[in-house]
């Protein structure tokens, strides 16, 4: 674990909407729905991208790449007014919005690293704190707080590292996949055109009236974050504060991150126990209806492994969140490429034995992802999001052990090439300050997954066998926990 500060910075600025467009000259604001205010007080999307370019001179970052891509950062945000702007939320307005201004813009960090480009791409595990010297702090008050923040990190014949932090209550993970795309799109674009332009699906909608609330539950999910901030935080705190909420232990120092993956063959395999478990659990029952996707039996095997790992005990509840896209669900239906956020939770709560059984907790946890699923698909969206306005009520969630996901296998996220060739490795910072695991199409992409996990280094170690050896086996019996060499290799190698 790294002990020092590995950089020095070499720049500071804002980047702001082409400056040549009309319509960077236009103050805009923009509401926010009450999908975006569930995630008002949520920690920001923080991730790193990092791009091996071993013939990256100081002459080649400096005259060709750095101009490239804050040029095209430019252009870009063109496009995407809110990330230029800010959340606020001034003492006259009974809910926040996002004002963009005249000259407002991203703040864009640029530093050098001596650090090793290789083994901070790799898959191997590295502590916590390792990431945060590449990853910008988002700017934060009680009444204005920033859409975005990027840093560029130069490794000297090396590569570089763009890192992001994105506002929860301003995009989504699939809006925030679309700007990182149509950024990469336009940079790409730079060099054989003066003025390159998006192609249809990454030009984002940012009409959020398309989002109806004929019941106001945008009042209503403040009055909750309200409720909750009390409790998290005490009497005193500021019910109006932009600043985000202490979610789980911010305690890093002991934790580790790694990332691994499941192949196409590996899903196939546990996709066939999921369903040998499910005929023992319902011997005289039709299982033809669950849909076992890539999502559910990945998270599924993650969580048990995890489970595993961290020594649950049987009579612990275990509370599951997981979010899903509300774009196509919503009546009328919005744009697949409306800005902002539009997903909403879907929750699981259940006792850990369940899961932990040798033989069956994994059919058993992917039985209930997907009947929680198939509930959604046939509950309308505003009833859904009434329902979680019982989350006030955090007395059953507060003795729980709970986890959540981020991101998608679905996202195309290592097609982010902004010229010099896809990511060597794209870290979902951000699951550190929660408990929660990363989620991504492989980046050779051959229909496999990469789960990116946060634990303490001797729960990594026995996840790291646990998961291994999990792969070997031809049935469910991932209960035993072993840490040796070879698993241990295999799942890093």
């Amino acid at each position: 674990m790294a002990s020092t500060n590995p950089i020095k910075a070499l720049e500071v600025c804002k980047v702001s909407p082409y400056l040549e467009s009309p319509d960077s000259a236009t103050e805009s604001s923009f509401p926010i729905t009450f999908f975006d205010i569930i995630w008002l007080r949520f920690h920001p999307i923080e991730q790193l991208f990092f791009y091996e370019l071993t013939e990256l001179t100081p002459a080649l970052f400096h005259s060709v790449v750095l101009p490239r891509l804050k040029h095209s950062l430019s252009l870009t945000l063109l496009h995407f007014l809110p990330l230029a702007g800010n959340l606020t939320w001034p003492s006259h307005a009974s809910k926040p919005f996002i004002l963009y201004t005249p000259g407002d813009g991203v703040a864009l960090t640029v530093v050098e690293s001596d650090a090793d480009f290789h083994r901070l791409s790799g898959y191997h595990f590295q502590g916590v704190e390792e990431s945060v010297h590449y990853i910008p702090e988002l700017s934060v008050t009680d009444s204005v707080a920033s859409a975005m923040a990027v840093q560029i990190t130069y490794f000297p014949n090396q590569g570089f590292c763009i890192g992001v932090s994105g506002h929860h209550a301003i995009l989504d993970g699939n809006s925030n996949i679309m700007f990182l795309k149509a950024w990469a799109h336009l940079c790409r674009q730079l060099e054989e055109y003066e003025h390159p332009s998006l192609s249809p699906e990454l030009i984002p909608c940012l009409d959020r009236t398309l989002v109806h609330d004929p019941e106001d539950l945008a009042s209503s999910y403040l009055n909750l974050l309200a409720i909750m901030k009390q409790k998290l935080m005490g009497t005193d705190s500021n019910p109006r504060s932009l600043k985000s909420m202490p979610f789980g232990s911010n305690d890093s120092t002991d934790k580790v991150r790694a990332l691994f993956t499941l192949s196409r063959e590996d899903i196939r395999k546990l996709r066939e126990r999921v369903i040998s478990g499910l005929e023992k659990l319902h011997k005289n029952s039709s299982l033809e209806s669950l849909h076992l996707s890539t999502f559910v039996i990945t998270y599924a095997y993650t969580l048990v492994c995890i489970l595993r790992a961290t020594g649950l005990i049987n009579d612990k509840k275990v509370f599951i969140l997981f979010a899903a896209d509300c774009r196509a669900r919503l009546e009328p239906a919005v744009p697949a490429n409306y800005f902002g956020n539009c997903v909403i939770g879907c929750e699981i709560m259940t006792e850990a034995k369940s899961v932990l059984e040798e033989n069956t907790g994994l059919a058993f946890l992917a039985k209930e992802l997907c009947m929680v699923i198939m509930r959604l698909q046939k509950t309308s969206v505003y009833e859904k999001a009434k329902e979680q306005l019982s989350w006030s009520d955090l007395g059953h969630h507060e003795v729980a052990e709970g986890f959540g996901v981020a991101g998608s296998t679905r996202s195309d996220i290592y097609g982010t090439d902004f010229g010099w060739g896809r990511p060597k490795k794209v870290e979902v910072t951000s699951i550190s300050k929660a408990r929660a695991i990363s989620m991504a199409e492989s980046k050779d992409g051959n229909g496999g997954v990469e789960i990116g996990c946060v634990l303490t280094k001797p729960q990594m170690e026995s996840f790291c066998s646990i998961f291994a050896c999990g792969l070997e086996s031809q049935t469910d019996d991932i209960v035993k926990t072993r840490v040796n060499t070879s698993a241990l290799e295999k799942t890093h190698g």
